[in-house]
């Protein structure tokens, strides 16, 4: 039985070991621990991918922000080593199977209490043990033809897809729904959210940090992409529990229906949101709202002629936000 290190031990291990492909079955995922695990493995070896089949969808339903980071994954940023397919077949699947394969041919496979979320898997106490690789394939091959995949063109007609912000209050007072103790309980629309402002106490826009992070000075050097930013957080944000620790990444749904990775940094405290996908992703969203060419510094100016200085982030779940940065219509 695995109790420690699972993330490495079952994710991670076989990949070194020189297994070239892993099959998932997971009640419930997260974009965000897809993306950290797909960046983690990239380098192990080129020819490796992975499978998710998601099996709690056509029960649940699936956030609007993890359906969006799943899209963006297969169909951007691992093309050809990810594939995400939500379970649409009752009864709901809440199995968690992780089958590798190696060469072809079944390798290693492992089941337990742990689904596939940073959560389970860094910080929850959860339980993983050997199991029969074959059977667990063989588990796997029949619950992928129940399922869809997640850009498939008429995936709403099959799975409910909900924005927390739109579809959660009613979701939640259906009468068929019933309680399972691995969603996180929340009360009708009362979601938990923060205004994170863009600017200094002094209420301009950072000179060499913040949006314009990239014109630090490194000895007599500027950054090469002057796109590279962050989202500073003041001490009453980042002192809380709002958004995760550390070490795990978050999937961000905005208001323009982009989805970004995002995760905590800066030195000890953790006291900005940057993108461990690359830091010129949160400058360049930032100028395309802002309407401004890559690489231009921004001023106060522009954050007025735009309309607004902060953003507003709302919590659905420990890895999926949403950020508002929304101004009326002039």
């Amino acid at each position: 039985m695995i109790t420690t290190n699972l993330f490495e031990e079952v994710l991670i291990k076989p990949a070194i070991e020189g297994a070239d492909k892993l099959c998932i079955v997971a009640g419930f995922a997260s974009s965000a621990m897809a993306s950290r695990h797909l960046e983690k493995i990239k380098s192990t070896n080129p020819l490796l991918n992975v499978e998710l089949l998601v099996g709690m969808c056509n029960r649940m339903g699936i956030p609007l922000g993890d359906h969006k980071g799943f899209q963006k994954l297969v169909e951007e940023d691992f093309v050809g080593k990810f594939q995400c397919s939500y379970i649409h077949k009752s009864p709901p699947v809440h199995s968690k199977v992780y089958v590798w394969l190696k060469d072809g041919k079944p390798y290693k496979a492992f089941t337990g209490s742990a689904n596939y979320t940073q959560y389970a898997f860094t910080i929850q106490r959860e339980v993983l043990e050997s199991c029969d690789a074959d059977e667990a394939l063989e588990y796997f091959n029949i619950l992928s033809a129940e399922s869809i995949y997640c850009n498939h063109l008429e995936i709403e007609n099959y799975i409910t897809i909900y924005s927390e912000k739109q579809y959660y209050r009613r979701f939640i007072e259906k009468s068929d729904v019933i309680k399972d103790e691995t969603i996180p309980v929340r009360i009708k629309d009362s979601r938990n959210s923060v205004r994170v402002s863009l600017l200094m106490k002094n209420g301009e826009v950072h000179n060499t940090a913040g949006l314009n992070w990239a014109f630090r000075a490194e000895g007599k050097a500027q950054r090469k992409n002057l796109n590279e930013a962050y989202i500073p957080l003041r001490p009453e944000v980042y002192k809380g529990d709002f958004f995760p620790p550390r070490s795990v990444e978050f999937t961000v749904l905005t208001d323009d229906g982009k989805s970004l990775i995002f995760s905590r940094g800066q030195k000890t405290n953790a006291s900005a949101i940057s993108s461990p996908q690359g830091n010129a992703l949160v400058g360049e969203y930032f100028r395309n709202r802002l309407n401004l060419p890559y690489g231009t510094k921004i001023t106060r100016q522009h954050l007025d002629a735009y309309g607004r200085t902060d953003v507003e982030f709302f919590k659905n779940d420990d890895e999926t936000y949403e950020m508002d940065f929304s101004v009326e219509d002039k």
